[in-house]
This record gives C-alpha cells, structure tokens and sequence, in this order.
C-alpha cells in the first residue's frame, strides 16, 4: 500500500514535470549490503533514482559530515538519508543535512518543526511512519518505549503523544524495566533487546514493534520458545516509508521551485533638512542582511552566493526554474542632453523602485550599471544614485563591489599577452617548432586540445591525429600571420591614467625588437565588458568571447580569440563575473548592479541578465527599472536597438529625466563647468531661458515616440528650481507628447517624494505599446548610419571619411554589415560638437571611423575623436577620499 501511493504520487509528478529526475543520495557507513538491496529495490519499484555513497567502516564524524556537506550543494540531488551505526548518529552529524534534503527527518530543524505540530513543513521519521502504520487504535492506551534514545525516540514519543496514548520511555537497564512492560498495552524497542530481558515479562497480548536498525526480516522472533505476545518489526516499512518520504520532498521541491511572492519588509527612512553628504546618508541607514533580502524577493539559499554581509551573486540556474513565470514590465531610465554635472538618471531610478515597492507596495527592481573606479577618483565621483535615493552601502557598491572588472581586466590583458606573444613566437620558429610546442608530447602521447581541433574544422582540415598532419596543413594550422598594424585590441586598467593613452610595448631586449605602438584603456571600455553585458548565458558569452576580432592577418582576414586558443581560459575568469549582484537601496528594496559598458563606443546599459532574473522575480505585475547612459539620443537609441534585440525582451515605459538647470543651459543660459559655481541664471527663475531650452526635451520625446514607447518625463527638482518654473516643464512636455510630467522630491525625501512619478509609470505601463527597431538590420551599414543620424539627432546627412568608408567595405566584406550601429558621439549635443546645445539642424554628420566588437555584435562608428582613457584633473576626488584606520570606514566618497 505504501508503495503503491508513492509510486503513483511520484508517477503524477513526472508527469506534470517530464524532466524531473528525483535522486536520493545514501551516505552508509557499514557493509550490509542487505539494506542496500532493500533501498534499491523499494526504489526501482517506485520509481526514485538511488545514490549509495559507501564510506569505510571506521569512518569518522568529521568525514560523513564532509561527504554531507558535498551532497547538500549537489543541485542534481533532492534528498539524503544516513544509514550509519548508532555511535555516528550524533546531532552534529544529524544537523549537517539540509532540513530541505533531509528525508530521514532527523535534524533539530526537522524535529522542532514535528514537536511543535507543525506536521504540514516537517517529514516524520520513516521508522516513526512505519510504528503507526504497525499500532492501531492506540488512543487512551499505554505505550512503552524501550531503548529509544535520540532524535528518532523524541520524534517517537511526540507522535504517539499526539495520537492519544499514554508514553513512556525507559532505557533497558532500567530497574523498573519489569514493572513497567507488565503494565504497558504496547512495547516499542528502539534498540536490540539484550538477552537478559526476558519476553516472559511482557504483558501478554501486548503488542511489540521492534525498530532495530539490524532486522530487515519480518519473521524476526524474540529468540524464546512460547513467545506469549506477536511481535512486528519495522524492516522494509521503514524502507518504503523512506522512500514515500522522498517522495513527499519531491512534492515539495517542486513547490519550492515555483514563484513565491514577495515578503519584503521596507526600512524606514527619516530625511533631514538640509540633507547631508551621500556617504552620511549611507552610513546612517542599517541595510539588511543580503540572505534576508534574498528570501524577501523569492531566491533559494542555493540561487545565492553571499559576499560578506550586503552583497550577495545570484546564480543563473534562477532562469531555468522560474522560465514559465511571465515577465514583469520594463521601464528605461533615460534623460535629456545633460550638462557636464549630470541629471540624476540613476537617483530617479532608484527613487521610482523605493517608491514602488516601498510606498505603493509593487513589487520592483532595479537594475543599474556597476560604476568604474577611474571617475570614482577622477572627478565625477560615485554612481550609486544620490541624497535619500540611493544603493547602500554606497562604497561597497562604488569601490570593487564583487570584483566583476578586475575579471574583466584579466581576461582582456590575458588576451592582449596572447597577441604579442603569439606575433614573437611566429616570428622567430619555423613550421616545425611552432608546432612541436603548440602540440607537444605529454606522457608519450601527442594530442591537440579541443580548441585546436576546432580550429582545423575551421581551416577546413578534419583530421585528429597530428602526426597525420601536410607540411602545408601544419603551416596554415600555427600561422595567423597578425598584422601587427591592425591590431585593435589594447590592454586595459580601471584608473584614470592619461599616460598611457599612447605607449610603446616589446622594448625590452628579450623581444627582440618587436616593438609596436599601443595604448591602455579604462578597463569598461573593453570589449568584454560589452559582451558582459548583452550575454544571455554562459555559453553565449563563451561564443561571444571567441568570436571577438582582434587584428586582421596580412591577408586582410579577421584573427579572432578563438583563433588565439584563449576562448576557454576568458570564460573560466569571467565565469563568476556573468552572475548578477544584489544590493539594495536606502529603503530596502532590491538592485541588481551588474556591468558598466562605456556609453559612446558602447552600448552604456547595465546587463541583459540582470534584467532578465529581475523581470521574473518580480511577477507579471511587478516592476524592472533600468537606465541608459547620458541622453536619450545615445543610451536609449542603443537600448532599443542594440540590447533589446540582444535579449528579446520589449520595454514598456520610457522615464525621461530633466532638470530646469539643464533645460535652461539648452536654452542659451551660461556654460555649466564640473566643479565651478553655477552662474545666477541657473539659481534664479527665469522662465524664458526654460521655455527656450524645452526644444531639447521636446526632441527627445519626440526621439521616444519613433520606438512606439509611452514616456512619462520626470523632472528632478532642485531646491533653487521655482513652482513657476516646475510647472511650465511640466505644462511643454506633455503638450509635447509624454504621457504624464511628474516633478520628483525623491533626492530630498526618498521613495515619498516620487510617489506620483510611480503612480504614472504604472498607468502608462498599461498604455497600448506598439514598439518597434529603428532600422533593418539587413540595410547597409552606411544606411543604417544615416538613419540614426537624421531622424535621432537631427543631422542633414553622413560624410565618411576615407578610413570610415575603407573599414565599412571590410566588415561588409568579411560578413560583419548586418550587426546593429553603436554611435560613439559626444553627449553633451544631439550634434557632434559639445557646444551646440538646444536642437541643431543643418549639420553634417562626421564619420572619422568605424570600428568594430564583433564578439559584443556591433560596428561602431566614431564621430570626432573618441578618448577611451580619462586623465586626472588638477584636484582629483581622492583627495577628499580616506580610511579611518580605527572603524574601517570609508571617508570622502561621493
């Protein structure tokens, strides 16, 4: 009967869910191969798939729990059991097992749980199942447990306690041992009964259950001849009980599999007036363990990896278990052409999710780009928002946060090494030695590695032996040939260093004379950040990484990483890197911060990824908020067309970001200079120069509007901005178009004073969406240029430059003319040149470049000069920054 209902319980999952493979893992300690048998048979029959771990007799504590341990992280393992002798079933060993996998039921998780009645969130013990399958009608009746000790005689006594009867536990050399079995109805032995207890004391008629771990048999006898009363033992029930216990933990992982709703508990926040430094604000606000947080938004202690108290990586098998949960909305942060201080894109962001999820209890998330270290201690500063609408801890988010760039700034110089070692190789062996030391002899074999194989696929050769190799096969196999002119790929640091904008590498004598030209960037400029940021997996990111071009060779044709044979070794260093971080903002609601693309010669948004596990966290009514770096004229036009068709996934609201100090400047108000005091005209109301400077705003919806997005514009309010002022912004932008216009206090009052921001998000969110690319990705590259050119920045038309027109007939030729365009523009003007504010028209479009990622998917072509390397200004931030070398914390951040 036990067998038959878990087998068909069982049965009833697989089908509801045909990949499920329910695996229970046994950790023995004997060599009864009796009680193995007897798992593996209930098992088969039901349907469960069985791993004994058989450890050596004389196995330590210390050893079982390392092999528990082990299995509690084994994600292909649903259950374990311990079948060990007594003297090893200590609680230390008990508790190391999962109370999620413990199926034996054993741990003081499990048992508190079963004590206190909560019968519906525990597993009783099989051999407990198997001694109340065995008494019946025990209600008002006297129960005598005999040599039951420990976890499984506590659970004992509480269930038989619960079932009505009268209990008592005695141990067997109890003096009162006698007495007592004459009284009791029922006799449990939960150990062997020694031979100097003799059944003759046993009440007759009473009934005996023997739970002996040693007794598989079910015609065990007590050993004495007119056995006055029947006995049972529990043997091969105890076994099927187990195994309906495994069962049961099956139904109840997949539960646990299934989308839970949120359980999020908001800290409160207190502003002041005047409100003080970022770090201050941080600082004063105790932020949540990152475990809590994580069990708030539905993630599983085994989707987690903790690091220290408030950081935490989130695993992407998050994907797979959640991919039938419908996806959430999706709403872009992007802003207008912005002045050289910024507009408060990733304050807004965070001010609408604390308002959200903190004030009108939606579920929302927000996903934002992890800053690098070079402006952090240039000039700009930090990137975790601002005033009471930001991540905290703000300097764990701005310094390192889960070392993602350094993986990235690894990988990159890893790569970088390879080139020119590579070049040097080539030039100075022949054929034959080039190849004895790319495929040497190991142990007396000769073999080529994975990636050299797939690289003679690709040479057209399909051979495997390398002793069966041409002259002239082995020749194309270690030539590339790199033309050291071509080379486009540079070594990376993520420091503002402008020394090392143009270096010379290979002056040392040990490179003999290979010298070449080169130059560092900052390390967000690489390629591979971009790739971090538009993957969809591990394995895309592994293609993505070899398909990177990084020179072409002197037949013109491109050397990719793959070519290099570094593909598998970028993809072990960026193996942690590709999981998201989760943090969270002053209000305790949830951020993924994850990737930080430059926004001109890539695509500036946070990850694919990071979108992709937040929109399933947060449940189809839920929120995801991300942002797009500078104005939408650049970050949104690349959102749109480069990573929305990178991860599939449809927007569903634009927030615009103002501010009057920025419509003012594009209305003909003085220059705005990072570090110098404002001019009168930005701190005083002057509503012509705000009306004048709504063109740029007006253009930027208008640039919306050509995706077929709703746009809601949030206009963040400065305490020198005037109510005359607010309105008029409010009163143009949605004249203009936008759906709503919301002035935004969240910087002063946190998630509160973007409450109605929030409340205007949600309506447009259900407003018809009819979104849609700017352009085909099958035009030309030159077509597809001109498109962006004239209808997002408003340009008459292209010129390309000699070298732009030579590179865009390379790529054409060399298969590349269908990837999507990443601009790389100022974004300080729609134009091309910085000091053109407002709305320019009538101008010419230079192309003085085109560059391509191949490996992120883009050609970038390169308005102007690009600089990928900042340099220090005069009084960089670090002067400010310090440690208190007695608290640890971090001064002077901003």
């Amino acid at each position: 009967k036990v067998t038959d209902n878990a087998k068909n319980s069982l049965a009833s999952l697989k089908r509801e869910n045909p990949r499920l493979e329910p695996t229970l893992a046994i950790i023995q300690a004997h060599n009864d191969q009796l009680i193995q048998e007897a798992n593996k048979n209930f098992a088969k029959e039901i349907g469960l798939r069985v791993i004994h771990i058989c450890l050596p007799e004389g196995s330590t504590k210390d050893e079982i729990v390392s092999e528990i341990l082990r299995l509690n992280e084994d994600p292909n393992v649903q259950g374990l059991a311990l079948d060990l002798p007594e003297s090893l079933c200590s609680s230390k060993v008990l508790n190391a097992v999962k109370p999620e996998k413990d199926v034996d039921g054993l741990s003081s998780v499990n048992l508190g749980r079963l004590v206190h009645g909560d019968v519906s969130d525990c597993l009783v013990p099989p051999t407990v199942c198997a001694v109340m399958e065995l008494l019946e009608d025990i209600g008002g009746k006297k129960v005598l447990l005999v040599g039951a000790r420990g976890a499984e005689g506590a659970a004992l006594q509480s269930v038989l306690q619960r079932q009505g009867a009268a209990v008592l536990s005695c141990p067997w050399k109890a003096p009162q041992l006698q007495s007592e079995l004459r009284h009791a109805d029922m006799v449990v032995f939960g150990s062997t009964k020694p031979d100097d207890v003799p059944v003759s004391w046993i009440k007759p008629g009473a009934t005996i259950i023997n739970c002996a771990r040693d007794p598989l048999s079910e015609k065990h006898s007590c050993g004495q001849q007119n056995n006055p009363a029947a006995e049972k033992t529990v043997g091969s029930l105890a076994v099927a009980m187990r195994m309906q216990n495994m069962v049961k933990n099956m139904e109840r992982w997949i539960q646990s599999q299934q989308y839970r709703k949120w359980d999020l508990h908001s800290l409160k926040l207190q502003p002041l007036s005047p409100v003080p430094s970022d770090i201050e604000i941080s600082r004063a606000q105790n932020p949540k363990a990152v475990d809590v947080l994580a069990k708030e938004i539905g993630l599983l202690t085994d989707e987690i990896e903790i690091y220290g108290q408030t950081k935490a990586k989130v695993r992407l098998s998050l994907l797979e278990r959640l991919k039938d949960q419908p996806d959430g909305k999706y709403v872009l942060v992007a802003g207008i052409t912005p002045t050289p201080l910024g507009e408060g894109k990733s304050t807004v962001t965070v001010g609408l999710v604390q308002a959200l999820t903190a004030h009108l209890n939606i579920n929302s998330f927000a996903c934002l780009r992890q800053p690098s270290q070079g402006p952090t201690f240039g000039v700009k500063g930090g990137a975790a928002g601002g005033g009471y609408a930001q991540v905290i801890p703000m300097e764990e988010f701005n310094l390192h946060l889960t070392g993602d760039i350094h993986a990235i700034s690894a990988a990159n110089n890893l790569l970088a090494a390879a080139i020119d070692a590579r070049i040097l190789h080539e030039n100075t062996q022949s054929d034959k030695s080039l190849y004895n030391r790319l495929v040497p002899v190991v142990n007396g074999v000769r073999g080529f590695s994975a990636i050299q194989l797939a690289r003679l696929r690709r040479l057209g050769i399909h051979k495997t032996d390398p002793e069966t190799l041409t002259e002239e096969e082995i020749s194309k196999f270690v030539r590339l040939d790199i033309d050291p002119s071509t080379i486009t790929w540079q070594r990376v640091v993520d420091t503002n260093d402008r020394f090392l904008r143009k270096i010379t590498v290979g002056q040392a004598n040990t490179e003999k004379g290979f010298v070449r030209q080169a130059q560092f960037d900052i390390a967000v400029a690489s390629e591979i950040m971009a790739i971090l940021a538009l993957t969809t997996s591990l394995q895309d990111m592994k293609e993505r990484l070899g398909r990177m071009v990084v020179a072409n060779d002197k037949k013109g044709e491109p050397v990719t990483a793959e070519d290099l044979g570094v593909t598998g070794a970028l993809a072990v260093l960026m193996k942690d890197a590709i999981k998201p971080t989760l943090m969270q903002t002053l209000e305790g609601t949830p951020v993924f911060v994850h990737a930080g693309p430059f926004a001109n010669i890539a695509h500036g948004n946070s990850s694919v990824l990071a979108d992709k596990i937040a929109l399933k966290l947060v449940g189809e009514e839920g929120f995801v908020v991300t942002e797009a770096g500078f104005g939408a004229d650049i970050g949104m036009e690349k959102f749109f067309n480069i990573k929305c068709r990178a991860s599939g996934l449809v927007p569903s609201v634009v927030v615009l970001v103002a501010t009057v100090r920025a419509l003012k400047m594009h209305g003909g108000g003085p220059n705005v200079t990072a570090g110098a005091p404002l001019k009168k005209e930005y701190t005083e109301e002057n509503l012509q120069l705000v009306a004048d400077g709504c063109c740029n705003l007006q253009k930027q919806i208008q640039i919306t509007q050509l995706f077929g997005v709703p746009v809601v514009v949030a206009l963040n309010v400065f305490k020198t901005d005037s109510p005359a002022e607010v309105d008029l912004v409010c009163k143009i932008a949605k004249e203009s178009g936008a759906f709503d216009a919301v002035p935004c206090n969240h910087w002063s009052a946190g998630g509160k004073g973007a409450v109605k921001l929030a409340q205007a998000v949600e309506k447009a969110a259900n407003q018809k969406n009819s979104f849609k690319y700017l352009y085909s990705l099958e035009l030309p590259i030159v077509e597809k240029i001109r498109i962006i050119a004239q209808k997002v920045y408003g340009a008459q038309d292209i010129e390309l430059s000699p070298v732009a027109q030579s590179q865009v007939d390379r790529y054409t030729r060399q298969g590349f003319g269908n990837l999507p365009i990443c601009m790389a523009k100022t974004h300080l003007s729609l134009s091309h040149q910085p000091e053109r504010k407002g709305v320019p028209t009538g101008f010419i479009l230079p192309i003085s470049d085109v560059r391509a990622s191949i490996g992120a998917g883009f050609i970038y072509p390169l308005v102007g000069t690009m600089s990928t390397m900042p340099g220090l200004p005069t009084r960089p931030c670090f002067y400010d920054i310090d440690l208190d070398p007695i608290t640890e914390q971090v001064k002077g951040l901003f």
